[in-house]
C-alpha cells in the first residue's frame, strides 16, 4: 500500500507544478499583452505628437517655418505671405538668412502685419514641386493663395517695397507680356513679325503649366531688346484650326515664325535658355564670306563640313530659298554664302549653286571633292535641307560627343574607337587607322561609318564590354532597334572589320546588353526589369505591361515611387497586367520604340502590339490619372462583380 500512496503523492505534486506553470505563463502572456498594448498606445501617441509637431507653425529668429503638413492650413486665411524656399546646404541661402530675418522684423511691424515664412524645399518636396522650385533661394509672394514670382534683388529695401505693393487691397497682377493669339489675330501678328516664338498649349497640360512662368519671364526680358522679340501663345484646345494647320500633336509645341514661315523650336524651356536661344535665332542664319582666303583656310584647317551658297546678290531669288533652308538647320550646321566671283571661280561653280564639301583631312579618293546643287527661285527649302543632310558627313567622319549626336543618329552606325587626335604630331597615326576603315566603308554605302576617340566615349566603350579588351583599336555597330554589337577583341585591320560588318549584315552577331543582375526575388507589387529581362517581361506578347523608366537620382521619380507602388497594389490581382519599372541609367532598353526622353518616362505596352507602346504624358502622375491611363489602354483587364 505504501508504494501506491507514494506514487499518487508524486503524481499530485507534478500536476500541481504543471497548473502553477500554466498559470504563470498565462500571467506572463497577460503581462506581455498589456505591455504590447501600452507600447502600441505610446507609439500612437508619439505619432500623434509628431503630426501635431508638423502642424505646429514654429518661429526661428522671427521667420515662420512652414512644411508640407502645415502650409495650407496656415496660409488659408492670409491675404499676403512672403515665402522663401531654401536648401540647408545652399551658400546663397545662408548668406541671405540675416537679411531675410530683418525683412521679417520690418513686415511684422507693418499695418496690418505681413507673415514672412521659409520652407526647406529639400524636405517639403510636395510644396517645392507645387511651386516649381528649381533653384535656391526662390522667393515668392503669396497673394490670396496665388503665387507671384519675385524677380528683384535680394535686399531688404526692394523686397519689403514689393511685398507692400502686392499687399495693397487694389493690387492686381500686371498684364502678361506674352501675346494671346486666336484665329482672328494670328496671321496679322505672325506675318508682320521678323521673328516671333509661339507656344501652342493645352490648359490642362502639366508641362505647359510648368513652362508658363518661365515663358512669361522670357517674354518680359526679350521685350526690352531693341528691336524686341515677341513671344505669343495659342490655346490649341480652343483654336483647333490653328493647331491643325501647324500639325500640333502634343503639348506644349513651340514654333518660331519668320514673316509667317514656321520653323521648329529646339531650344531650352527655362527663362535664360529661351532668351539666349531666341537672340541667337534672331541673327542671320548664314554668314557672308567676302574673301577667298577664308574658304582656303576652311579647307586646310577646318574641322567640320563646309556649306557655301554662291549667289549674284541678296536680291537673287535663290538666295532667299537658301536662307530659309539655313534657318531650319542653323543649330546643326554652319552656313555661309558669297557674292564673290573669285570664290565662285575657285569652287568651279556659277551663281545659284550650293556647294557642300569636306575639309582636306576628311577627303578621300573614294568620294568626290565637293557636292554641288543647283538652286532656283522655285527650289523648295526642304530639298536644300535634304541635300545638306545627305552630304554633310564624309565617308568616314569623326564622331564627337558635343555636337555630332544628331548627325550620327542614322543607323546602322559602325564606330571604330581609338585615340583620335588630328593635331600635327598625331595626325598621321589617326589617319592610318581611319584609312583602314575607309577601305571597308566604301563597300557598305548603306551603313554610316565613323571614328571616335575612346576617351570621349569611355562610357559607351565600357557598356560594350571593350574597355578591358587590351586592344588599341575596337569596333562596334549600333543598329536601328537600339541594339549594340561589339567586335571580338583582336588585332585591328581592314579584313577583321570587313568580317565583322559582313557577319552583322548576315544576322550572325549577338547583341551586347547593359544590364544589372536579374533579381533573385521579384515578387513585389512592382516588377523589377533589367536589361536582360526587358524582352521577356515588357515585350511579352501575352500581357499588358506598364513600364516606368527611371533614374535613381531623379527627384520626380522618387516622388512617384509611393504612388506607383499603390498603383501596382491596386491591380495586383490582374494576372494579365504587369506594373514594372527599370533603372534606365544602368540597363539598356532593347527596343527603340521605348525612347527615354527624360525621367520618369512611362509607357503602356499592350498585349499583342508591343511595337506601338502608348506614352503617358500630359496628365498628373497621381493614382487617379495613372489608373485612368491603365484602364483606358488595357486589353487584359478583368472586372469584378462590384465594378460591373
Amino acid at each position: 500500500m505504501r508504494p501506491r500512496k507514494a506514487c499518487l503523492l508524486v503524481l499530485l505534486l507534478a500536476l500541481a507544478q504543471l497548473l502553477a506553470a500554466a498559470s504563470a505563463q498565462g500571467t506572463d502572456e497577460d503581462s506581455s499583452n498589456r505591455e504590447n498594448a501600452i507600447e502600441d498606445e505610446e507609439e500612437e501617441e508619439d505619432e500623434d505628437d509628431e503630426e501635431e509637431e508638423d502642424l505646429e507653425v514654429k518661429e526661428e529668429n522671427g521667420v515662420l517655418v512652414l512644411n508640407d503638413a502645415n502650409f495650407d492650413n496656415f496660409v488659408a486665411d492670409k491675404d499676403t505671405v512672403l515665402l522663401e524656399f531654401y536648401a540647408p546646404w545652399c551658400g546663397h541661402c545662408k548668406q541671405f538668412a540675416p537679411e531675410y530675418e530683418k525683412i521679417a522684423s520690418v513686415l511684422k511691424d507693418n499695418d496690418p502685419p505681413i507673415a514672412v515664412a521659409k520652407i526647406d524645399a529639400t524636405s517639403a518636396s510636395m510644396l517645392a514641386s507645387r511651386f516649381d522650385v528649381s533653384g535656391y533661394p526662390t522667393i515668392k509672394i503669396l497673394k490670396k493663395g496665388q503665387a507671384v514670382d519675385y524677380e528683384g534683388s535680394r535686399t531688404q529695401e526692394e523686397i519689403v517695397a514689393k511685398v507692400r505693393e502686392v499687399s495693397q487691397p487694389n493690387w492686381t497682377p500686371p498684364p502678361e507680356v506674352t501675346l494671346v493669339l486666336t484665329k482672328e489675330n494670328f496671321d496679322e501678328v505672325v506675318n508682320d513679325a521678323d521673328i516671333i516664338l509661339v507656344e501652342f498649349y493645352a490648359p490642362w497640360c502639366g508641362h505647359c503649366k510648368k513652362l508658363a512662368p518661365e515663358y512669361e519671364k522670357a517674354a518680359k526680358e526679350l521685350s526690352k531688346r531693341s528691336p524686341p522679340i515677341p513671344l505669343a501663345k495659342v490655346d490649341a484646345t480652343a483654336e483647333t484650326d490653328l493647331a491643325k494647320r501647324f500639325d500640333v500633336s502634343g503639348y506644349p509645341t513651340l514654333k518660331i515664325f519668320r514673316k509667317g514661315k514656321p520653323f521648329d523650336y529646339n531650344g531650352p524651356r527655362e527663362k535664360y535658355g529661351i532668351v539666349d536661344y531666341m537672340i541667337e535665332q534672331s541673327g542671320p542664319p548664314s554668314k557672308e564670306i567676302p574673301a577667298l582666303k577664308q574658304v582656303q583656310d576652311f579647307l586646310k584647317d577646318g574641322d567640320d563640313v563646309i556649306i557655301i551658297g554662291v549667289f549674284n546678290g541678296e536680291s537673287d531669288p535663290s538666295y532667299q530659298q537658301y536662307q530659309d533652308a539655313a534657318n531650319n538647320l542653323r543649330e546643326d550646321y554652319k552656313f555661309h554664302h558669297t557674292f564673290s566671283t573669285e570664290i565662285a571661280k575657285f569652287l568651279k561653280v556659277s551663281p545659284g549653286k550650293l556647294v557642300v564639301m569636306q575639309p582636306e583631312k576628311f577627303q578621300s579618293k573614294y568620294e568626290p571633292r565637293s557636292n554641288v546643287m543647283d538652286i532656283q527661285g522655285s527650289t523648295e527649302g526642304s530639298a536644300i535641307k535634304d541635300y545638306v543632310v545627305k552630304h554633310a558627313l564624309p565617308l568616314v567622319g569623326h564622331r564627337k560627343t558635343s555636337s555630332d549626336a544628331k548627325r550620327y543618329s542614322k543607323r546602322p552606325l559602325v564606330v571604330v574607337y581609338y585615340s583620335v587626335d588630328f593635331s600635327f604630331d598625331y595626325r598621321a597615326a589617326t589617319q592610318f587607322w581611319r584609312n583602314k576603315v575607309l577601305e571597308v566603308a566604301k563597300d557598305f554605302p548603306e551603313y554610316t561609318f565613323a571614328i571616335a576617340d575612346e576617351e570621349d566615349y569611355a562610357t559607351e566603350v565600357k557598356d560594350l564590354g571593350l574597355s578591358e579588351s587590351g586592344e588599341d583599336v575596337n569596333a562596334a555597330i549600333l543598329d536601328e532597334s537600339g541594339k549594340k554589337f561589339a567586335m571580338e577583341p583582336e588585332e585591328f585591320d581592314s579584313d577583321t572589320l570587313r568580317e565583322f560588318v559582313t557577319a552583322f549584315k548576315k544576322g550572325k552577331l549577338k547583341p551586347v546588353i547593359k544590364s544589372q543582375p536579374v533579381p533573385k526575388n521579384n515578387k513585389g507589387p512592382v516588377k523589377v526589369v533589367v536589361g536582360k529581362t526587358f524582352d521577356s517581361i515588357v515585350m511579352d506578347p501575352k500581357k499588358d505591361v506598364l513600364i516606368e523608366l527611371y533614374a535613381p537620382w531623379c527627384g520626380h521619380c522618387k516622388q512617384l515611387e509611393p504612388v506607383y507602388t499603390s498603383l501596382a497594389k491596386k491591380y495586383k490581382g490582374q494576372k494579365g497586367l504587369v506594373i514594372a519599372k527599370m533603372d534606365a541609367t544602368a540597363n539598356d532598353v532593347t527596343s527603340d520604340r521605348y525612347k527615354v526622353e527624360g525621367f520618369p518616362t512611362i509607357y503602356f505596352a499592350p498585349s499583342g502590339d508591343k511595337k506601338n507602346p502608348i506614352k503617358f504624358e500630359g496628365g498628373d502622375r497621381d493614382l487617379e490619372h495613372l489608373s485612368k491611363f491603365v484602364e483606358e489602354h488595357a486589353t487584359k483587364l478583368s472586372r469584378t462583380k462590384e465594378e460591373l
